[in-house]
């Protein structure tokens, strides 16, 4: 079995005046939030082998947030994750097969989509992902991403 993790970021500051959205910060609420989200998959000793974070500044201070409580893991942007559709996220994971266990930290809709898609077989069969929230989903080790393949193992939010 392969382990998909997807964590969408904690909420963050609303945009100020000519600031771009891929540059709003976390609010001390997210702050606690993602530490919260640290501290779930600590406690379900969940270690992704690998994270992979959009570039946006609430992502990547999401990401730090959980890795305080959790420890270093191999971590990489990838800006593709940033505004992605549900199969963008799909071919960025598989992109990572060789990783048993492989967190995406990103956005809704694509987040939520997807879990929807691979746990449903229906993209708009949704029921919204939280600020922080996290999906474990479990897929067979050689199987393709399609829709329904996977095995919705924890859904958390804070």
């Amino acid at each position: 079995m392969r382990e998909i993790i997807l964590l969408r970021h904690a909420h963050a500051e609303p945009a100020g005046l000519g600031q771009d959205d891929i540059d709003r910060a976390l609010s001390r609420q997210g702050l606690a939030e993602a530490e919260a989200a640290g501290a779930w998959l600590k406690k379900h000793d969940l270690h992704p082998d690998r994270i992979l974070c959009s570039p946006a500044r609430r992502t990547r201070e999401t990401l730090e947030q959980v890795l305080r409580v959790t420890g270093f893991v191999d971590q990489r942007q990838d800006a593709r994750i940033y505004d992605a559709t549900p199969g963008t996220l799909m071919q960025i994971a598989d992109e990572h097969r060789e990783c048993s266990s492989l967190m995406l930290i990103g956005h809704n809709p694509g987040l939520e989509h997807l879990v929807a898609l691979l746990s449903s077989g229906q993209s708009g069969d949704f029921r919204g992902m939280p600020a922080a929230g996290l999906a474990v989903l479990h897929i067979p080790a050689e199987a393709e991403f399609e829709p329904g393949i996977a095995t919705l193992e924890h859904f958390w939010w804070p």
